[in-house]
């Protein structure tokens, strides 16, 4: 009788001890899973999980398999949100209206924060705040160096990603207004000098080589272009060889600011493609600090406490000069 009483006991404290409760996730949605610049916010999300490895609560990263996937996008912020164990989450929308949408209909009572990638102005009181690149600045910046190589204006080209992506958006209209010395202009018309060419600004889903032939297609059409605004890295750091070798040819031109190009990012090969004066600047955001501090923004979020929005990460600036020292570590 004393065996079996004390066989039930350990069985009862076996069955207490249960397997560890699961953490409560800190959800990050991303663009796209195949972009390199998501993967960098991925390695900030990590490492705070590794200084944070007793937290009751845990960053996820997960976003769709493609950049160019927006309904898969807004279907996992949509079963993300369904998740008991999703107690807050951060989204870098690729179709700021779609998330909007997806936001309204779900309907959620846990904070939503936007990172990378803000909603429209008219849909920003769906989220607490936004962490990231200050967007408009970062175009501006683009388009002073532009501006800097060729101050006497002329022909330029504007390659953006997704149409409906809020922080292209307002990248190229930094870049115009820098250029033209007004604000709010959908297009360049020869203010400041500059006009944009037909067939621009060119959306290239954040598609590399897509890019890389939309400029091909370009400087075919307008072979006395002066100047290409990249408001995304993605024809540098997706298409790297094809850039170079449609660019290559050009060394000379842009060595001497006869032709610009203003790039943003700063990531995989594009710092190496500074080096060998294949662009003129790169402005750089900061994806792994992203990363990083998204999940403690959204614990702020949950315990109430004060947050700031926007909460700006900083800017990176890379020319063929400075490619040794211009990378934040």
């Amino acid at each position: 009788m004393r065996k079996t009483l004390l066989l039930a006991a350990v069985a009862a404290m076996a069955l207490g001890a249960g397997p560890a409760l699961a953490k409560k996730q800190l959800v990050i949605v991303v663009k796209g899973l195949d972009n390199p610049f998501f993967e960098a916010i991925h390695q900030g999300c990590e490492k705070w999980n590794k200084e944070n490895a007793s937290s009751e609560y845990e960053c996820f990263y997960t976003g769709p398999a493609s950049t160019s996937d927006e309904a898969g996008e807004a279907q996992i912020v949509q079963d993300m949100l369904s998740k008991a164990d999703t107690v807050a989450m951060a989204i870098s929308p690729s179709n700021a209206p779609l998330i909007a949408q997806t936001i309204k209909s779900a309907n959620p009572t846990i904070p939503i924060m936007t990172v990378d990638a803000d909603l429209s102005k008219e849909d920003a009181g769906l989220r607490k705040t936004y962490l990231g690149t200050d967007n408009y600045l970062m175009g501006k910046k683009i388009g002073e160096y532009i501006k800097k190589g060729k101050p006497n204006g002329g022909t330029i080209c504007t390659i953006e990603g997704n149409p409906a992506a809020d922080n292209i958006l307002r990248r190229a209209q930094g870049m115009r207004d820098a250029l033209s010395g007004k604000e709010g202009l959908a297009a360049l018309a020869g203010e400041g000098g500059w006009t944009e060419v037909p067939g621009c600004p060119v959306f290239t889903n954040d598609d590399g080589a897509k890019g890389v032939q939309a400029m091909t297609d370009i400087l075919a059409a307008n072979p006395k272009l002066d100047a290409f605004g990249i408001m995304g890295g993605w024809p540098l750091f997706g298409a790297p060889q094809p850039y170079r070798d449609l660019f290559g040819p050009l060394k000379d031109r842009i060595a001497s600011n006869d032709f610009v190009i203003g790039a943003a990012d700063t990531i995989g090969d594009e710092v190496a493609i500074a080096r060998d004066g294949l662009v003129t600047a790169l402005v750089g955001q900061r994806p792994f600090e992203m990363g990083y501090k998204a999940p403690s923004v959204m614990i702020d979020l949950i315990e109430g406490k004060a947050v700031a929005d926007p909460v700006f990460t900083g800017l990176d600036e890379c020319t063929k000069d400075t490619v040794d020292t211009c990378i934040q570590k």
